[in-house]
């Protein structure tokens, strides 16, 4: 096991080249400050703890995103020392332009910028789905004692792109990512949830065995702790899927697995992806997977 130092955090929050300290509600904008003016801790918008002294990048109101925002801990516990990527999948407000723009996806492949995602046939959205789990997730890490890297500070943005998010971790120096998304299949009695891990990552064999052993160990969880079941159309029953065109996983330096938590268009997997409780244990499910990747 590393031994990670206060240092070490502080480092990957500097390289994020973020320049204010803030507040933000769950869906707020928060503000943003230029490189110039100085760090400056303000107190929190509302009473919920789970992004107060977000510190965001001068870059996060781009369009699309860039830098993403770190949190520092709020308390000690297995995972003090430990920075972890929370990715929320897709973009809170759709732009046709972002979403037709190409970036390099890794692989030798291209992929568009991003998009708002899918949505259940209500019109609960995707991208509100992974930020309200993200958020719940973020207050996980924290209590635990992580340094937490949010790829986007808000629900509100367009981005970033997939393969900035991959960039916000690996200049962060984070020791896992977790990319939390939802699906989208027509298909009959398509449900359940599944975990996308890449082929081939920049990060090497390592990297590609030890994001392995995360969705498996995550799998199991989910399913316990969740009553959510695994995929019955993707992965043959394994709720695994190995993919070589998920820019965000291809370019991550370090393990990496994206989550497809449940099917937005089956009744029966919409039921729990729109509880708040639900979403909780789930929140609950990936802190403790965190904690015993990093274990040892």
């Amino acid at each position: 096991m590393r031994s990670l130092r206060a240092s070490r955090t502080l480092a990957g929050a500097a390289a994020l080249g973020l320049a204010v300290c803030l507040a933000a509600s769950a869906g707020a904008t928060p503000m943003v400050a230029t490189a110039a003016v100085p760090v400056v801790a303000l107190p929190a918008l509302t009473s919920s703890r789970a992004l107060a002294g977000m510190l965001v990048s001068p870059l996060a109101a781009n369009v699309p995103s860039k830098g993403g925002a770190t949190l520092a801990p709020q308390g000690t516990g297995s995972l003090t020392g430990r920075i972890i990527v929370v990715d929320p999948g897709h973009n809170g407000i759709y732009r046709k332009a972002v979403n037709r723009k190409l970036v390099a996806a890794g692989n030798g492949k291209k992929k568009a910028c991003n998009s708002s995602g899918t949505a259940t046939n209500a019109g609960f959205a995707e991208h509100k789905f992974n930020w309200k789990v993200a958020v719940e997730l973020v207050a996980q890490l924290r209590a635990r004692g992580a340094t937490v890297v949010l790829t986007r500070p808000n629900d509100s943005g367009t981005g970033p792109c997939v393969n900035e998010r991959a960039a916000i971790g690996n200049r962060a120096k984070a020791d896992l990512v977790v990319s939390i998304h939802a699906d989208g299949s027509y298909a009959a009695g398509a449900r359940g949830f599944h975990l996308i891990i890449s082929k081939t990552m920049v990060g090497g064999s390592t990297t590609e065995a030890r994001s392995k052993a995360l969705a498996v160990d995550l799998r199991s969880r989910i399913a316990k702790q969740t009553g959510m079941p695994r995929s019955t159309y993707i992965g043959k029953g394994t709720a695994l899927s190995p993919r070589s065109d998920i820019a965000g996983l291809n370019l991550s330096k370090i393990p990496a697995v994206m989550l497809e938590a449940g099917n937005m268009r089956n009744k029966a997997d919409v039921k729990l992806l729109t509880s708040a409780s639900w979403r909780l244990k789930l929140a609950h499910a990936l802190a403790d997977g965190v904690v015993a990747a990093l274990k040892g």
